[in-house]
């Protein structure tokens, strides 16, 4: 089997570009890349998705456990010829200071070599020291190889290469040189999506360019060659007919699109027929559904257009008043309040179903891990918004959530709760805890029952 972690020294260093320039290289070479990402990014995988053509997969090891993420790993890396893993943050920034969460937690778990990614601009023998601390820093870490971001020319990779194997024994893998024509556009959460970007196919034909020239992708998959002896790990699986006889409706456009898709798998493989549908363009619901699943996105980006589309709105609001299911996520909560404050002030409609607005805020309002006790079973869970509710009428609705802030010690209440709909904030990977799952697979079979 062959595999490697790409991570990088901190956040901002460009390892997804990195990662994504890789990427193509092996698939212009004809290898069927498996995707991941490491931690809860929703976006980056979709990067990966364009890149390889084959879905990208969370692996997160704060919110699964060592057995299921080897598991799903070697699932979702099944007849691929490499499988590549983006990091998250800094190679060592995890939730807490026990580095669980981290690139290299994640790595150490799956026997997985690590190629260092280094922003050189302004540096050259002061390279060298900084990939000795990361080498030294966890020796379980099997840090193999080094690329160069932001480099000046080939004299000053030479440079850098010369002194860091020279200094440290770490191979370095080449570079990426300076090129403000291929850079990734970021707004409040992250990169800006796939969806919204039409110059990313020709970034991506001249990365793959560039990083031909610059890369050695031989080198890299020569120590992507692992030790696999764990291949026969069994994972959680739901029987085939759990939820079977369920259609379910799943939210799926530029402004709704944050889904795990491992989350979605399950799904399926529990006997679940899941049928796409777009708040934003369809002007009805699919036919004959039992209920809607609503993940997160940027709702407050298509106000407007999610304000023009008053069939889809009052379909919705009034079969999850006449019981259908609903479950939602950050930016479905959002899209069932009535309605969405963006910070330009102005007030634009949603389905008001929930008798609450939501509105944008220029700092985060919720950033990291979390866990949420929902029905008595605890599963762990992140959030990342810009958003707060205003104008709350607390006795439209109850809060089923009790969510808790382990490292920092806060908790509050979230889970909006009405009739058959459940939407809270916290983004939940179903492989977490799959009796969370088994209450959302009850959600639907109950609203279906009520009818």
């Amino acid at each position: 089997m062959k595999a490697i972690v790409i991570a990088g020294i901190q956040s901002g260093t460009g390892k997804t570009t990195v990662s994504m320039a890789v990427m193509r290289c092996l698939k212009n070479r004809g290898r069927n890349v498996a995707p991941f990402k490491t931690g809860p990014d929703y976006i980056d995988p979709k990067f990966h998705k364009f890149i390889t053509g084959n879905s990208s997969y969370n692996l997160d090891s704060w919110m699964l456990d060592e057995n299921t993420l080897k598991y799903l790993f070697r699932k979702n890396s099944m007849n691929k010829d490499i499988a590549v893993a983006e990091g998250v943050m800094g190679l060592f920034d995890g939730s807490g200071t026990d580095g669980t969460g981290s690139t290299a937690h994640l790595a150490k778990i799956l026997g997985v070599p690590v190629v260092l990614v280094v922003n050189a601009s302004g540096m050259s023998e002061s390279a060298a020291a900084m990939v000795m601390g990361y080498r030294d820093y966890d020796r379980d870490v099997d840090l193999r190889g080094v690329i160069f971001n932001r480099v000046s020319g080939e004299s000053h990779y030479s440079f850098l290469k010369k002194a860091v194997e020279r200094d440290t024994g770490v191979k370095c893998l080449g570079y990426l040189a300076k090129n403000e024509e291929i850079k990734l556009r970021s707004r409040h959460l992250g990169l800006i999506p796939v969806e919204e970007l039409d110059e990313l196919e020709e970034q991506a034909d001249a990365l793959s360019v560039s990083a031909e020239e610059t890369i050695d992708i031989d080198g890299i998959e020569e120590i992507a060659e692992i030790n696999d002896p764990e291949n026969n790990i069994n994972g959680i699986c739901f029987p085939e007919d759990a939820g079977k006889g369920l259609k379910i409706g799943m939210a799926m456009d530029e402004a709704f699109n944050f889904y795990y898709m491992d989350n979605l798998n399950l799904m399926k493989e529990s006997g679940i027929d899941v049928v796409e549908f777009s708040p934003l363009n369809d002007e009805k619901l699919p036919e004959n559904i039992d209920g809607l699943y609503i993940g997160g996105g940027f709702p407050e980006v298509f106000t407007e257009k999610i304000a023009a589309n008053v069939s889809m709105r009052e379909e919705i609001k009034q079969k999850a008043l006449a019981g259908m299911p609903v479950y939602a996520e950050c930016g479905g909560l959002m899209y069932l309040s009535t309605g969405i404050i963006p910070e330009d002030g102005k007030f634009y409609p949603a389905v008001d179903f929930f008798k609450c607005k939501t509105r944008m805020t220029k700092r985060l309002q919720r950033f990291g891990y979390i866990e949420v006790e929902y029905n008595g079973i605890i599963t762990k869970a992140h959030e990342f918004h810009h958003t707060v509710l205003e104008d709350a009428d607390e006795t439209d609705f109850n809060y089923a959530y009790s969510v808790r802030n382990i490292n920092r010690g806060r908790e509050w209440k979230c889970g909006l709760v009405k009739r058959n709909v459940l939407a809270g904030y916290p983004h939940i990977h179903f492989y977490s805890n799959p009796e969370f799952y088994g209450e959302i697979i009850s959600l639907f079979r109950k609203g279906k029952a009520d009818r």
